[in-house]
């Protein structure tokens, strides 16, 4: 496959749902979850308010990282984007880069780059 260009998409929000951490036929971890991001944008010189939920996958250490984040939790999350499957063509974050924006990280590293 011909590489198109970059693509490279970073977000803030509260992951609003975590599923279970399951691992692939290969034996590596897999995490899927969904980020909810609410800020206030400029668009064209007018202010205007911005909401959204997006779906996240994070696999083999992010994925163990992730598994131990609480609900809720405020994070920065970087990657790339990918189609869920080839019938749904819906945006999935696949997770290179988890931050951790408020309090203790609850126990776990401030940031895991890989």
């Amino acid at each position: 496959m011909q590489e198109q260009g970059r693509n490279s998409f970073q977000i803030e929000g509260v992951l609003s749902e975590l599923g279970a951490l399951r691992y692939s036929p290969g034996g590596v971890p897999v995490m899927s979850g969904r980020i909810e991001h609410r800020s206030r944008q400029v668009e064209a010189g007018v202010p205007r308010e911005v909401g959204l939920e997006l779906s996240v996958v994070a696999v083999g250490d992010k994925a163990k990282l992730l598994a131990a984040v609480r609900l809720g939790s405020s994070v920065r999350l970087a990657g790339f984007l990918a189609a869920r499957s080839l019938k749904s063509r819906a945006p999935v974050l696949h997770i290179d880069t988890i931050e951790f924006l408020e309090g203790t990280n609850h126990g776990i590293q401030a940031s895991s780059e890989a």
